[in-house]
């Protein structure tokens, strides 16, 4: 499933994009928005793969509002104004739809966005994970890259555009999104359990309700699950239980 956003201040132009949205079975709509403010309150609130971009918007045009992310999703632009085009693809935009849009030119659009996508997760899933004892990763932090062990990490903590890494002598703090760094982790050594959590699951000392528990500096942490994320804890509970 393709987690989208559409992002436009025209009642009508969101009501089209909706209803096509609605129509293709791989998207996900998480949010409308009615401008760039609201598009990046549900871009820190959500897992966003694809966001259909209106360009001219008061206060912040679509691609200045691209140009503020750090870790933007595809974008696909919709305006009524072709000018803008060369702009748009200069930021790595998926495509640039023209208002009215026609649902065959939304498909077209979509399926290339799908491509990118699935693409990129076969990449992902296809990468041989190195989790032994010595398995690390680089971090960049203060201004220099700090060598982190995965074996180390008890758990990391998504704070806005920050994460935390917590372990079990310190903290590393590093700009990037927790999408991100999920990508980046071996999937076999860590799980999301909340959108604002990814655990070690060596770390993990007992799970509880909709709770998760590790142990950080001698004393029980619990980390809660959120309802989306439930099933990767509990799966490996089953998997391993007497």
């Amino acid at each position: 499933m393709i987690n989208t956003i559409i992002v436009d201040d025209e009642p009508l132009a969101l009501d089209v994009l909706e209803t096509y949205v609605e129509k293709i079975p791989d998207l996900n709509l998480v949010a409308r928005c009615n401008n760039a403010f609201e598009a990046n309150e549900a871009l820190k609130e959500h897992d966003i793969d694809l966001m259909f971009l209106d360009i001219q918007m008061p206060q912040l045009t679509g691609i200045d509002f691209v140009k503020t992310l750090t870790d933007p999703p595809l974008v696909i632009f919709t305006t009524a104004y072709s000018n803008y085009a060369i702009e748009g693809f200069e930021l790595n935009a998926t495509d640039y739809l023209l208002k009215p849009i026609s649902l065959e030119r939304f498909i077209k659009s979509v399926n290339k966005a799908v491509d990118q996508i699935n693409l990129r997760r076969k990449e992902n899933a296809a990468h041989i994970e190195d989790t032994g004892p010595e398995a690390f990763t680089f971090v960049k932090a203060d201004k220099k890259f700090i060598k982190v062990k995965y074996s180390e990490v008890l758990y990391i903590e998504g704070l806005k555009d920050y994460v935390i890494i917590r372990m079990e002598k310190g903290r590393v703090i590093t700009l990037q999104t927790m999408k991100s760094l999920e990508q980046k982790l071996p999937q076999k050594m860590f799980k999301r359990i909340h959108r604002s959590y990814i655990v070690n699951i060596d770390q993990i000392q007992a799970v509880l309700g909709n709770m998760v528990e590790v142990i950080e500096k001698g004393k029980p942490k619990p980390l809660p699950m959120g309802k989306n994320y439930r099933e990767n804890p509990l799966e490996l509970i089953n998997k391993n239980r007497l």
